[in-house]
């Protein structure tokens, strides 16, 4: 799919790049290689944008008005995570069954 047909996409979607990130579970990034051409999508997300494209503007995950994405690092604020941290420093057990626990959940930085 070229950045052409991704940006017309968008505009028949009347989605923001946000959007279609977040409809098809990849980062704004991504879309934005997409739309500069510096990457393409893969044969799976050339076929949901086209099953997108079927389904029409209702088949996008909204914005909600007012509200603002919120950032990754914002989860760096919560006191709960530090909590978790200091527990997986100190208890060497607990960080193992985390470890088995993680291993069967893939990896945010690798989609």
């Amino acid at each position: 799919m070229s950045p052409e047909a991704i940006r017309a996409l968008q505009k028949k979607l009347r989605c923001t790049t946000g959007e279609l990130a977040r409809t098809l579970k990849v980062d704004a990034s991504t879309v934005v290689k997409w739309e500069s051409g510096e990457l393409f999508p893969t044969k799976r997300h050339v076929e949901q944008m086209n099953a997108l494209a079927e389904r029409g503007p209702d088949a996008v995950v909204r914005t909600p008005k007012g509200a603002r994405a919120a950032s990754p690092l914002a989860a760096l604020a919560d006191p709960k995570l530090w909590e978790i941290v200091r527990k997986l420093i100190a208890h060497p057990g607990l960080f193992a069954q985390v470890e088995k626990l993680a291993a069967e959940h893939p990896d945010p930085a690798d989609e």
